[in-house]
């Protein structure tokens, strides 16, 4: 059977050369007639051709063309946000605390600092620490919710630090750091509030997604993460993954994105009118077993299992970087890049590897926004 291109293709010689013998036969003494109708016959069949070459609509169309650059520089600085460097403000105490969840004793004796690498593409995506101010213009009127253990409720410090100052937090150091509880705040100055949620396990992330669809209010803001008391108390990375896989497809429930999701490999496509809700994944610190403070933790949370627990949450198509709907916090990059000596317990860090990584969610609101601190 011809196929339509074939047709079409027969049809417009048909159309073109016919008329063109025609006018060449009656207006041979009118060349100037002659070459116009053919012109005219040529842009007609064309036109008509057109569509069955969608190379040439795609060269000729402009649009794509214009808008690309603009995507590729924001995903490129994405990409960069994670290039920082620690180093050590002062000397290091010998004196050095242990931690628990009900306290902030995270330092190692050691004051921190950290800043973006300004070398090439790092330099020219002009990150910003953001002051008390900026932040406070970004976070006005918003709704954060941190979920997740003593690693998600160190984000949280680390975020009303920045609002509300230190001598701010240590007001509130008491109820904020009750055992296994959850706080909530209202920081009145500029209408932002701030809840954690105690979620230790992914099932209890997924618990939450399910509570947030069903009051059909949700946050501007929500940072979440799990797997360490999956990995102490359960140990069993495959059922991480599928616990995983459970919390992607109920996180995809609050999002609007486009009703083809998955023909194009798993991946997400959201609406250019989906960004209301934010999400960002903190993902597990780099675990120095010899430090860890039980033989049960030194025992189920080696470097192997971790690693193990890290691959499910690749697999799970959570992340953004392997298709999902979350950009992750890279705390496991970040707890590296700063050290051993960041660490009391080998598990919970320094105060300036989580302030990182608060900014590193700021700046990646900024540029999801199309914006810049002043």
């Amino acid at each position: 059977m011809i196929g339509a291109f074939q047709l079409g293709l027969l049809a417009a010689c048909i159309v073109l050369f016919v008329p063109m013998g025609m006018a060449g036969w009656h207006l041979s003494r009118n060349k100037v007639l002659f070459f116009s109708c053919a012109l005219f016959i040529t842009l007609a069949v064309g036109v008509h051709l057109m569509p069955y070459f969608p190379s040439i609509s795609a060269f000729i169309s402009t649009s794509e063309v214009i808008s690309l650059p603009t995507s590729l520089y924001r995903d490129s600085c994405l990409l960069f946000l994670h290039s920082v460097m620690y180093r050590e403000d002062s000397e290091c105490d010998d004196l050095v605390g242990g931690i628990s969840d009900n306290n902030n004793n995270n330092e190692s004796g050691c004051k921190k600092s950290w800043e973006w690498i300004n070398t090439g593409q790092v330099e020219e995506c002009e990150f910003q620490k953001l002051r008390r101010s900026d932040a406070s213009d970004l976070l006005n009127g918003s709704w954060v919710v941190v979920a997740g253990d003593s690693q998600s409720r160190l984000m949280a410090v680390s975020i009303l630090e920045l609002v509300l100052g230190a001598e701010g937090v240590e007001r509130i150091r008491e109820d904020l750091f009750k055992r296994h509880s959850d706080y909530s705040i209202m920081v009145e100055e500029i209408g932002m509030k701030l809840d954690f949620v105690w979620a230790p396990y992914a099932a209890n992330l997924t618990d939450l997604m399910v509570r947030l669809k069903q009051s059909k209010s949700l946050p501007d803001v929500l940072l979440m993460g799990a797997g360490l008391w999956d990995m102490l108390h359960v140990n069993n990375a495959t059922e991480f993954g599928i616990s995983l896989r459970i919390l992607r497809d109920h996180v995809l429930t609050l999002l609007p994105v486009s009703s083809n999701l998955d023909l194009h490999g798993g991946r997400v496509r959201e609406s250019k009118s989906s960004h209301f809700l934010h999400i960002f994944w903190v993902g597990m610190p780099t675990l120095i077993t010899s430090m860890l403070n039980t033989n049960e933790k030194r025992e189920k949370m080696t470097t192997a299992v971790c690693n193990s627990y890290d691959t499910e949450l690749d697999g799970s198509k959570l992340l953004r970087e392997s298709g999902g709907p979350i950009l992750k916090l890279d705390m496991r990059l970040l707890s590296d890049l700063c050290g051993t000596h960041c660490t009391a317990d080998g598990m919970h860090y320094n105060g300036a590897v989580y302030d990182s990584a608060i900014q590193i969610m700021l700046n990646a609101l900024l540029i999801e926004s199309n914006q810049k601190p002043q």
